[in-house]
């Protein structure tokens, strides 16, 4: 009952529902779209990594790793899709079109899932990819909210002291 596992794995089911919200949306390119089938996916395998205890993180017939393929895929996305942006000039605020704006919901969801992954695992073994996973994922999901943004209007920047 008072797994410390519990709160990351909601999470993370969460952030997982949140993409599905982007992506019942119109505004996604096939890439894209295709890009975060494949996170979903591999957020069903970091669900069942998480659910499954023990010390050996190897991959098994009966136990589903996160493997370092999979954040090794995650880097090399991130990198590709900052290429096609501009430099960031400022921080950017959450919003733009409804698919960005529920993408940033599910870039903090994704914050949050690691936050509690790294809370359990000061108490019961996590897998060290699947920590590593996660804090990757909140990356490429913020450039892949500037990545939709950028087909429309661009990035919604932030103004320090607008309203003073």
């Amino acid at each position: 009952k008072n797994d410390p596992r519990l709160e990351a794995y909601a999470t993370v089911d969460e952030a997982n529902s949140t993409i599905g919200v982007v992506l019942s949306t119109d505004e996604l390119t096939e890439d894209v779209r295709s890009l975060l089938v494949r996170i979903q996916n591999d957020l069903f395998d970091l669900g069942a990594d998480i659910a499954t205890p023990g010390s050996s993180f190897e991959p098994s017939p009966m136990e589903l790793r996160i493997v370092p393929a999979q954040v090794e895929w995650l880097e090399v996305a991130i990198d590709r899709a900052n290429e096609q942006l501009p430099p960031l000039t400022s921080f950017i605020l959450p919003g733009g079109s409804m698919a960005a704006a529920h993408m940033h919901m599910a870039r903090a969801i994704s914050r949050r899932a690691e936050r509690a992954l790294v809370a359990a695992s000061q108490s019961v073994s996590i897998n060290p990819h699947a920590l590593e996973y996660v804090n990757r994922l909140s990356d490429y999901l913020f450039v892949l909210c500037r990545v939709i943004n950028a087909s429309r209007n661009g990035d919604i920047l932030w103004v320090p002291g607008a309203s003073r």
